[in-house]
């Protein structure tokens, strides 16, 4: 679950984190009351669910009340990247003498919080990682032990900061590594934290992601959810409980468990298709489930071919077999307009192939022959195995 800028910034502030006051506005109007409020110059601040925001226009600097209400409506209704601005963060602007970046996330290769920091701050670290990688300094905090104040100065040295700022840094390190264990985040940072003329940190910006599957332990983070700023083909996934991340390609993929998820993907890429999707159905789906993840994919304009990979453990072929045939079924003209291939094999397979067959459907045992089919059929050509 991602958030807002603002409330990221508000988790580190009660951790500690220096934060420069800000209230969210949701019309140009208010934008100009909170600004007069302040009384100084202040920032303006697209809050939307993805980054770039600045070179799209939705951060602007407002030296009067007026000027932040004219330029809060200039950004208010924007789209930045697919995401309608709603409402806008307005803040107290903050004299920047030099900008850093500071981030720690979950690192599942290593097992530790791994925390990243870079004199580069102000920049999306994905293009820091790409065209600076040594300027990315890394370290990596023990589970058991907690994060150290050495780890802290080390990445604080190592940034070229006077040992006074060093100290305020740790803390801020310190604060950040809290936060993320407290509220269970997989991704914590700060871009820009800033240095003022006078050497004090300052965070500017903020970026918190939150692990779903830990909100069991932090039912008041729900509440923070902003329905509207997720997909709404994820938004129903989630609902119906199914594990579902869209992507950018044109073979949809309904697979049972992570793993060979991940591996479908893998071979419709080898064979020069592209996934539109990342779909889990999960061990002992029923026919309802597979139904509905059917629906999901097909509510995607850009999908032109589905492959179901089902390896029958716990799930049963014949109840995969019986959710896409129901699908079919109800979904009528719009499912037939995309070609499927199955693939089933493992328990009940025998079933599930006579179940589709008599609904005139083919399927496959192997998954190279399914993913051929389906790469084929994505891009228009037939083949025997597709509808």
């Amino acid at each position: 679950m991602n958030l807002h800028e603002y409330q990221a910034k508000e988790f580190l502030r009660e951790h500690g984190v220096p934060i420069p006051p800000g209230q969210v506005a949701v019309t140009a109007r208010e934008a100009g009351q909170i600004a007069r409020t302040f009384g100084h110059p202040v920032v303006v601040k697209a809050q939307v669910l993805t980054g770039g925001r600045g070179k799209a226009g939705g951060v602007k600097l407002a030296a009067t009340p007026a000027e932040a209400e004219t330029v809060a409506e200039q950004i208010l209704g924007m789209n930045i990247r697919g995401h309608i601005v709603r409402r806008v963060l307005v803040t107290e602007a903050v004299d920047i003498a030099r900008e850093l970046y500071l981030g720690a996330i979950v690192d599942r290769t290593s097992g530790t919080v791994t925390f990243m920091a870079s004199a580069e701050g102000g920049i999306e670290i994905e293009e820091v990682a790409r065209t600076m990688p040594e300027k990315i300094l890394r370290r990596a905090v023990d589970p058991y032990l907690g994060f150290a104040d050495f780890q802290g100065n080390e990445l604080g040295f190592g940034l070229g900061l006077e040992w006074s700022q060093v100290r305020s840094f740790t803390r801020i390190a310190r604060a950040l590594y809290e936060t993320l264990d407290q509220y269970d985040a997989t991704l914590l940072e700060i871009n820009p934290l800033a240095i003022t003329p006078s050497g004090e940190l300052v965070g500017l910006d903020a970026k918190m992601v939150i692990d779903d599957n830990a909100l069991f332990r932090h039912k008041e983070l729900e509440a923070l959810r902003d329905v509207e700023e997720e997909d709404p083909i994820e938004r129903r996934a989630r609902e119906e409980g199914i594990t579902y991340v869209k992507l950018d390609g044109t073979i949809g993929c309904v697979v049972n468990g992570a793993g060979l998820a991940m591996a479908t993907m893998d071979v419709i890429k080898l064979y020069g298709g592209e996934p539109a999707n990342f779909l889990d159905i999960g061990g002992g789906a029923r026919a309802e489930r597979v139904m509905v993840a059917l629906e999901l994919i097909l509510s995607d304009p850009k999908v032109r071919a589905v492959l179901f990979n089902i390896f029958g453990g716990i799930t049963r072929c014949d109840e995969v077999a019986r959710g896409i045939v129901g699908a079919l079924q109800s979904l009528g003209e719009v499912a037939r307009r995309v070609p499927i291939v199955v693939r089933l094999a493992g328990v009940n397979e025998a079933e599930g192939r006579e179940i589709l067959r008599a609904a005139h459907l083919i399927a496959v045992s192997s998954m190279s022959e399914a993913a051929k089919a389906a790469v084929a059929a994505a891009q228009g050509n037939a083949t025997e195995v597709v509808r």
